[in-house]
């Protein structure tokens, strides 16, 4: 227990160098391992959808201080948030697909880059063509939906603008790629066989 837990000798280090083929082959085997489990359980694919929003500070603020334009921007990408995860939303797509539940599609979904500027609707699904489909549409019912609650002055701020820049194209590679798969199979197995050379094999 005393060893485990003491610093590091320089003898310690000698023989992790001298042990480099030891390691070396860990890794391989390691990068196979990790190429074997990408392949036996692939990980879902990733579509991707863009909505560009406009907060137009310049008509919504005109005379006001950064403070309070930094707080605007603040609160009304809060609010623009809550509508794309809202259950209105949530419910139209799954109403328009059908094969799917509002719980399944929370856990398939993912927002990225909520600021002013280009908006990221993310899905993943091991479906390519579903999570296409399932990406604009989930892009389309906000954009949508930003719409119906600024007509009816309730919701996002008037000057707000929400547009539909790019539809999911059915994507062809995974969410995850192989070679992060090899990576930490790699680095899995050279830390496993380090501690192996450090604790268990005893110095000649």
């Amino acid at each position: 227990m005393n060893r485990l837990f003491s610093p590091p000798t320089l003898d310690d280090l000698i023989r992790l160098f001298k042990a480099w083929r030891y390691w070396s082959l860990g890794a391989v085997i390691g990068g196979l391992i990790g190429a074997a489990v990408y392949y036996a359980a692939p990980p879902p694919y990733r579509a991707h959808a863009v909505v560009l929003v406009d907060f137009n500070l310049e008509q919504a603020w005109p005379e006001e201080t950064d403070r309070q334009q930094f707080y605007y921007l603040e609160r009304e990408t809060r609010k623009l948030e809550e509508i794309a995860l809202s259950d209105t939303v949530m419910e139209s797509i799954v109403e328009r697909t059908g094969n799917i539940t509002t719980a399944e599609l929370r856990g398939m979904i993912s927002l990225s880059q909520p600021a002013e500027g280009g908006w990221n609707f993310y899905v993943k699904d091991d479906d390519p063509q579903r999570a296409s489909t399932l990406a604009t549409l989930w892009a389309q019912n906000f954009v949508g939906q930003v719409n119906i609650q600024k007509a009816a002055a309730e919701g996002p701020n008037a000057f707000i603008e929400a547009n539909l820049t790019q539809i999911a194209q059915v994507p062809i590679e995974r969410s995850l790629s192989i070679s992060l798969y090899l990576f930490v199979g790699a680095v899995a197995f050279l830390a496993l066989a380090s501690l192996v050379v450090l604790f268990v094999s005893k110095p000649k």
